[in-house]
């Protein structure tokens, strides 16, 4: 049974230092400088990990870091189809994925964001079925399992005995005016997906309106009010924590993690690398941040900053989250996909989300 494989080794670099993502060479160079480290193969391989190796399975896939060299380390039999250049391009994931193609592949699995999931939609369109292993930054595209884990549930249950398939969207999402702090998305085409409740994570879903932003105003008044001198605040992406900077007076990058302390912004736009260092200077720290309208992900996804080494030197208890409850009634349950399982395993369960002044919910962590 022939399945495609290939990873777009640039995927998800940016996302720790900063740069919301890595599409073209200048800034994946800059990812690099900055002391990015690659994330794409390490998701792949947490889905290799979980798939039987008994079961007639036979990989198609792309030379070096697009593939071979990740399934050289596993006992799965494979072939090399496509030659990469020795800096991988979109070009190097539409080829291969051609090639799959017309080799019959029965399934194509890759690793990356919204980037390379278009890249695959360009080659195979609707005409094989693709599952997306989350390796990017902010994925807003339908393809996507919710982790690594479900990602290799997805392939299992669909080689044997099936799954159905459905159309899925793949979100076309401009990074440059991501990396100004302007979402700029648009729908690029659609894919056949497996499908099972539970595993693929739905399209971002988006919440404007009146009502909504005097729900945000509420979480704010509440935010500020309990804040304490002394301790450090680090604000996650979204206009809920814009929210609460406008409440404080304090500028707020939308789309990035900022830091307060004693009402000033102490970190702007901030890296992994900047948390960690504030986070040794500073022994009391809260955490806030808010869910992907309709995923539900709190951790994981275009917060990358917030890592799992920031969220135990804060402190599990010190994570707190906030949601306005229209966002609330379309996101069932909340996620987390730090790349850490044991962090992950630790922070499920039912936690306690602020949804207005004074105004507490529980809702279960996945």
């Amino acid at each position: 049974m022939l399945v495609g494989l290939v990873v777009n080794p640039l995927a998800g670099m940016g996302g720790s230092v900063g740069l919301k993502g890595t599409d073209g060479r200048e800034i994946f160079e800059e990812a690099k400088r900055r002391g990015a480290r690659p994330v794409a193969e390490g998701r792949m391989r947490d889905v290799l990990s979980h798939i039987p190796r008994t079961g007639g399975l036979r990989f198609l896939t792309a030379s070096g870091a697009m593939g071979e060299g990740l399934l050289a380390t596993f006992s799965f039999p494979y072939d090399v189809v496509h030659r990469s250049e020795a800096d991988p391009s979109s070009q190097d994931t539409r080829s291969a994925c051609a090639q799959f193609l017309s080799m019959g592949a029965r399934l194509i699995i890759f690793g990356g964001g919204d980037g390379t999931a278009r890249d695959v939609m360009d080659a195979v369109g609707e005409r094989v079925p693709v599952i997306g292993v989350p390796s990017g930054v902010k994925m807003h595209s339908a393809v996507f399992a919710n982790t690594p884990q479900d990602a290799a549930s997805l392939i299992v249950k669909y080689l044997s005995p099936g799954l159905p398939l459905r159309k899925s969207e793949v979100m076309d999402i401009d990074e440059e005016a991501f990396r100004e702090g302007r979402l700029s998305a648009r729908l690029y085409g659609y894919v056949m997906t497996p499908y099972e409740r539970g595993l693929v994570q739905p399209i971002k879903g988006d919440y404007e309106g009146g009502s909504v932003e005097e729900e945000k105003e509420s979480i704010a008044a509440y935010v500020a009010e309990e804040m304490k001198g002394g301790v450090l605040y680090i604000l996650g992406p979204g206009t809920t924590l814009e929210a609460v900077a406008k409440r404080l007076g304090v500028p707020k990058t939308l789309l990035g993690v900022d830091a307060v302390l004693d009402g000033k912004v102490v970190a702007a736009d901030a890296s992994e690398r900047d948390l960690l260092a504030l986070l040794d200077a500073h022994d009391k720290a809260k955490i806030f941040v808010t869910p992907i309208g309709a995923q539900g992900f709190i951790l994981g996804r275009g917060n990358q900053q917030i890592s799992a080494q920031v969220v135990r030197e804060a402190g599990l208890e010190n994570l707190v989250v906030l949601a306005a409850p229209t966002k609330l009634k379309e996101t069932r349950v909340l996620r987390v996909d730090t790349g850490d399982d044991e962090l992950d395993r630790r922070l499920r369960g039912f936690r306690n989300v602020v949804v207005g002044f004074r105004l507490g919910t529980m809702v279960r962590v996945e």
